[in-house]
């Protein structure tokens, strides 16, 4: 229920803001209440239960207000009606006919005090049967049309998008799109058959991005490179649960009152805390160790700066010269650490009896800073660490990992795409299409 406030100072405190779904129902399934022609998203109108007052659905905060200001009147868990403009339109029609103290609540407020300072308030909610059942059909209504708006989602073959980190171009289906961006950009927002009204889902993304704002922290930034830059480093490559805006393009909102994407995300997290218990864990700092001697830096910048100082070799020179991104450094650590232990020079392959040896070699000929051709080391087996926590490996910088993932991602490491599911069998299996089912075998 909503606090109440009945100083008569106009202070919105006592409402919540939210976003209701975008497309209205039609009457069918819900009380006999037929409700004004839809022409956008929150242009619906709310009429006063009372009084000729009405407001669109986007300003629904106006209207609450002056309920409560001007007719006592406060309605119950505003956030959980499916259908905010025909549950009003319904208990118009009915506070016609009869009293208001018929259906709802008295609430007297000051009752110790004089009469002539009390007042009586009312408060329309749920404990009444037939507002649970309006409520619960509305809230059915909205889910049946959700699920008819999302199979038409799924078959749809002629979706066209380009990707908003790529500009790459695809036609078909959404899921295409969706898997790429998880895949190729680590930017997921569900799984394609977890999500309904794609279109708008994605413009309003694009519209943040296109005015240099972060998807996760809504910072605005004054260039595209540098918002791309912040959310590669920050982990910002995701959608922020906080912002109820994306709720309605997400099926679980529809399908249990008042129960949200961020709510079912957060009682995930809460089941993962309780079963870890990290209060006897302690942090022990890990030494990294020269790629061409035995010497240990408990900080990288002095692993980076004895390498360059002791044996001449700048892995920050190659990675900006080579232009090489982080899976590619990886793959050249490990590489060299082999040659090294094998004896062998990296530059040219010649074969020593020792270290010792293949280091003065390296030396001498001025192969420290020479790499073989990148075909030598650039190899699927070099992925695996040739020693055993290599704290080198866990410092890599994937600075440059944007402007070439954008030109070739043949060398990435393979990612598994968040849904390589069988979609036809995922429509015939969903538990949601059971749901229009049983529906219709009831009715």
């Amino acid at each position: 229920m909503a606090a109440v406030n009945g100083s008569g100072d106009g202070q919105d405190s006592i409402l919540e803001p939210l976003c209701f779904p975008e497309q209205p129902a039609d009457g069918a399934g819900a009380p006999s209440v037929q409700g004004p022609s839809v022409q956008g998203p929150g242009s619906e109108l709310l009429v006063c239960l009372f009084c000729p007052e009405s407001v669109p659905l986007r300003q629904k905060d106006v209207l609450l207000k002056h309920l409560l200001l001007e007719h006592k009147l406060v309605i119950a868990d505003v956030k959980l009606i499916a259908d905010l403009p025909k549950y009003m339109l319904y208990w118009r029609g009915r506070f016609l006919e009869q009293p208001v103290t018929d259906f709802c609540s008295v609430i007297k407020t000051n009752s110790t005090g004089p009469v002539e300072k009390q007042e009586n308030y009312f408060l329309l909610c749920d404990v009444l049967p037939e507002d649970r059942i309006l409520r619960e059909r509305l809230q059915q209504k909205r889910l049946e049309e959700v699920l008819e708006q999302q199979q038409v989602e799924r078959d749809d073959g002629s979706f066209h998008r380009l990707c908003m980190f790529c500009s790459e171009e695809f036609t078909g289906n959404r899921s295409s799109l969706l898997n790429h961006m998880a895949r190729e950009h680590s930017f997921s927002i569900g799984l394609p058959d977890n999500i309904v009204y794609c279109n708008q889902f994605l413009d309003t993304l694009q519209r943040k991005l296109d005015n240099l704002q972060c998807l996760y922290c809504e910072k605005t930034f004054r260039d595209k490179t540098t918002l791309k830059d912040h959310m590669r480093k920050k982990a910002h490559r995701r959608i922020n649960a906080s912002n109820h805006e994306y709720d309605r393009f997400y099926v679980i909102n529809y399908l249990e009152l008042g129960k949200t994407w961020e709510e079912v995300q957060s009682e995930d997290d809460r089941e993962l805390a309780e079963d870890d218990d990290w209060s006897d864990w302690q942090a022990h700092p890990v030494s990294a160790v020269c790629l061409f001697c035995e010497h240990q830096s408990e900080t990288m910048e002095q692993i980076y700066t004895h390498m360059k100082e002791a044996h001449g070799f700048d892995l920050h020179k190659l990675r900006t010269e080579l232009n090489l991104r982080f899976y590619q450094q990886v793959k050249l650590v490990n590489f060299i650490r082999r040659q090294i232990h094998q004896s062998r020079c990296y530059g040219c392959q010649e074969k020593f009896d020792c270290r010792d040896a293949v280091l003065r070699h390296i030396a001498a000929e001025g192969h420290m800073m020479k790499l073989p051709d990148v075909s030598t080391w650039n190899q699927p087996q070099y992925y695996f660490p040739t020693y055993e926590n290599d704290a080198l490996l866990c410092t890599l910088s994937d600075s440059d990992e944007d402007q070439s993932q954008e030109t070739n991602h043949s060398e990435d490491v393979p990612v598994i795409a968040e849904d390589i599911s069988n979609l036809r069998a995922l429509k015939q299996s969903s538990v949601l299409n059971q749901l229009l089912k049983n529906r219709g075998s009831c009715s």
